[in-house]
């Protein structure tokens, strides 16, 4: 027997023995993981993100110690209360090609479900600002990056940490700054560099219907990926409501769960944007506060959790105190009581 059933049996076995307590005390809370990409081969500069040989095993272990379900189907069981005991379901956020390419393959392979919630915008060639400067500091030239200029610093980018701080001081920089102008300062620094920038990182609209021809959920996650808190209500609800309309007419099926971008409650959506997606019909819509849903929870407002650990024995131990542990507060209004969900 190979080494790596071997240790998918006895991370099954592990799984078993930490989560049988909770099914065995009535928690029947809801695990939602969030992934985002799924790379083919382990990156240079940011060698901890997820690759298929490690999506392949934590695949291996959920399917063994929890019940997978389509996210549809869990707000559904909540919403009746019939959610089964150590129920989990598989997000992801973006849209990128390799969800597609290498994370789908995967999944059919162990039969589980998951709901990927697409940014329409950068549907078949379009890039996130975020990747832009990951790939323009990736692939600029020199020791660094001097964007003095632009009113911004002088980022070294000599080493491969370098790169990687010098990603994060833009990203944090300009993270807030209102839509266009945070896109005007991207192009600046594109043009500044002088590098051209991957147009195939983002899913085309082929792959989109090949997710939802495969049996996958697609849910919204608005057109242009903004800070909804920083909109006006007007162009919040466009977003949301133009995103979802997008990605039903290359579906051909209706869209039934949004998740807001970023998603921190009170930060990055207000209780302004949980009306929003329930006056436009959607069924539910997950947030990045961390947690697991339990008892009755606010449908609009599901926690989701991301399991960064490698090793099966402490993913598996995460999962098991995510499940335990209290929700984050969520810092917006539940529902009225006695309000239909």
């Amino acid at each position: 027997m190979s080494g790596l059933r071997l240790g998918r049996m006895a991370g099954a076995l592990l799984g078993r023995a930490l989560l049988s307590p909770l099914a065995r005390g009535g928690r029947q809370g809801l695990s939602i993981l969030i992934y985002h990409r799924v790379l083919a081969q382990r990156d240079a500069l940011f060698p901890e993100q997820m690759e298929q040989l490690e999506f392949d095993r934590q695949l291996a272990l959920l399917k063994s110690c929890f019940k997978v379900l389509p996210l549809l189907d869990a707000v559904r069981h909540l919403r009746a209360g019939t959610l089964p005991a150590r129920a989990a379901c598989i997000t992801f956020d973006d849209g990128y090609a390799d969800n597609a390419e290498v994370a789908l393959p995967l999944l059919q392979k162990h039969q589980l479900p998951a709901t990927f919630f697409v940014a329409s915008g950068f549907i078949d060639g379009g890039r996130m600002w975020n990747d832009s400067i990951i790939e323009l500091v990736r692939n600029a030239r020199g020791a660094s990056i001097d964007a003095r200029p632009l009113g911004l610093a002088d980022y070294p980018i000599g080493t491969p940490q370098q790169r990687r701080d010098s990603i994060a001081a833009l990203i944090g920089k300009l993270k807030y700054l209102p839509m266009a102008q945070r896109q005007e300062q991207v192009d600046w620094l594109i043009a500044l560099c002088g590098v051209t920038l991957r147009d195939d990182l983002m899913m085309s609209s082929a792959q989109l219907r090949q997710l939802h021809a495969a049996g996958m959920e697609i849910g919204a996650h608005t057109v242009n990926h903004p800070i909804l808190a920083r909109l006006s209500a007007a162009q919040a609800r466009a977003e949301i409501e133009q995103g979802k309309l997008a990605l039903e007419a290359m579906t051909g099926a209706p869209v039934r769960l949004l998740a807001y971008p970023n998603g921190k409650p009170g930060e990055d959506y207000t209780a302004e944007h949980v009306a929003i997606a329930r006056e436009l019909g959607f069924e539910g819509a997950v947030s990045t506060a961390w947690g697991a849903s339990q008892g009755a929870p606010d449908l609009f407002q599901l926690p989701r959790f991301t399991p960064w650990d490698r090793r099966a024995a402490p993913f598996l131990l995460r999962l098991a105190r995510n499940l335990t542990a209290p929700a984050e507060q969520l810092a917006l209004p539940r529902r009225p009581q006695g309000e239909r969900a």
